[in-house]
């Protein structure tokens, strides 16, 4: 198990969580961030600095965005496993669940 982001941070990355995530774990898409399942530690830093509520820890994500923790692992197919999002800096890229999702106007 591991933390998950949801819809509230698409359109919005506030980016607080990266700041207090204690292993580099959280990745930044072209449209919302999302937490490696691999490389988090299950600390639950993140959680409470995000001014959106986005952040779950994966079995107490509400039904309505359960859909976001295929999301999250389908972000990471095509970036692997780097060991650390500052080495990858913004990717441009966001699990197709996201890319189709219509844009916001937050």
């Amino acid at each position: 198990m591991t933390y998950i982001i949801a819809e509230p941070c698409v359109d919005v990355m506030d980016r607080a969580c990266i700041e207090e995530c204690p292993v580099d774990c959280i990745y930044e898409g072209g449209r919302m961030l999302y937490i490696h399942p691999d490389e988090c530690v299950d600390c639950g830093a993140c959680e409470p600095v995000c001014p959106v509520e986005a952040i779950f820890y994966e079995d107490d994500t509400p039904d309505e965005w359960c859909d976001y923790i295929g999301a999250n692992a389908d972000f990471f197919d095509k970036l692997g496993s780097p060991g650390g999002a500052s080495k990858v800096g913004k990717t441009g890229y966001d699990s197709p669940f996201i890319a189709a999702f219509p844009v916001s106007t937050k």
